[in-house]
């Protein structure tokens, strides 16, 4: 297998890796205010994501270096294209950090209801931003015969990218819910569950249509069948919620992320940026990559640090592993 085939799969794995563990976080925050109806409740939700969120984004900063170092030319025009939804990201998860980070750094219920609003703010819009931002991957983008993004940001506000868009930010409702259900005790154990097995029809729903579209434009066989493995198990993941077995649950969103990002990646190697305007034009694994020198030395470090990278993150998780109960806070 060429070394570019084989970072084109890496990065498709390290993508894998953030969506399945930050949508959980994403959808975390989206809920915050939803589920916690008071200071202590809102407390429990954050602390149930408290020691792992900062981990959970080491796979962004990984997936981009790995994308920057591996394939240059993707990583300038996907930049230069998505320029703005990617700059609202980065803007947003910062915020969302430091709201994490300083939100109990006062008595203050104004204090922490304004950390709140950041941390809701933080989490819907990456997830909305990323759906959008995928979806156009798949799509394609108005590229010219030099692998430039020539379009404005009204191309990538079309039907199908904001439609991927809803579609994301669902799943991660859905994927937060459970995991908020498998993490908590007593009511709001029982609230999340509930609202995880509502919220899960829509992403059900919104998720089929999504990849549906999604092979239509761009699929191939393989992509088709992890398409409709990533909707079986979504449905697997819906039915343990309903019996409130939580960790089969979450077994199964974790699953359904997991294939359907893998679906896009399958439909769309071996380009990497499609081109709407001319095929010719469309800018693939190889066009992009480094030279092959530079892809040896990038497999040789990677074979040795990522292991330790998921390791010591597996380590994190069992250590937290424990369910959060809701203990009263004074506030002043």
């Amino acid at each position: 297998m060429e070394l570019t085939t084989v970072w084109f799969l890496a990065i498709a794995g390290l993508w894998i890796g953030y969506f399945v563990l930050e949508g959980f976080d994403f959808g975390v925050g989206i809920l915050l205010r939803v589920l916690g109806r008071d200071e202590a409740e809102r407390r429990a939700v954050i602390t149930t994501i408290g020691p792992v969120w900062d981990g959970n984004e080491v796979w962004l900063i990984v997936a981009g270096g790995a994308t920057f170092a591996a394939f240059p030319e993707w990583y300038a025009t996907l930049f230069s294209g998505f320029y703005l939804p990617l700059f609202a990201i980065l803007v947003t998860l910062i915020l969302r950090g430091v709201a994490l980070e300083y939100r109990g750094k006062r008595d203050d219920l104004l204090w922490r209801g304004r950390m709140d609003t950041l941390i809701t703010i933080g989490s819907v819009v990456p997830a909305f931003l990323w759906g959008l931002t995928f979806a156009n991957l798949v799509r394609g983008v108005p590229l010219d015969a030099s692998h430039e993004y020539v379009g404005s940001l009204g191309d990538l506000l079309n039907p199908f990218a904001l439609f991927g868009a809803v579609a994301f930010t669902a799943v991660f409702v859905t994927h937060g819910a459970i995991f908020l259900a498998l993490r908590t005790t007593d009511d709001l154990r029982r609230r999340a569950n509930r609202l995880a097995t509502r919220a899960g029809l829509v992403a059900a729903i919104l998720t089929v249509g999504f990849l549906a579209w999604a092979q239509d434009l761009r699929g191939d066989t393989g992509s088709i069948v992890l398409a409709g493995l990533a909707a079986g198990a979504l449905g697997v993941g819906l039915v343990a919620n309903k019996l409130a077995r939580e960790g089969w649950a979450f077994m199964g969103t974790t699953v359904a992320v997991g294939l359907a990002v893998a679906s896009l990646f399958t439909a769309l190697f071996p380009a990497v940026m499609p081109s709407t305007l001319d095929p010719q034009s469309t800018l693939t694994t190889v066009e992009a990559a480094s030279t092959p020198y530079t892809l040896k030395l990038m497999t040789f470090i990677a074979a040795i640090v990522l292991p330790l990278v998921i390791l010591y993150q597996g380590w994190s998780y069992w250590v937290f592993r424990k369910r959060v109960t809701v203990e009263p806070v004074a506030v002043s």
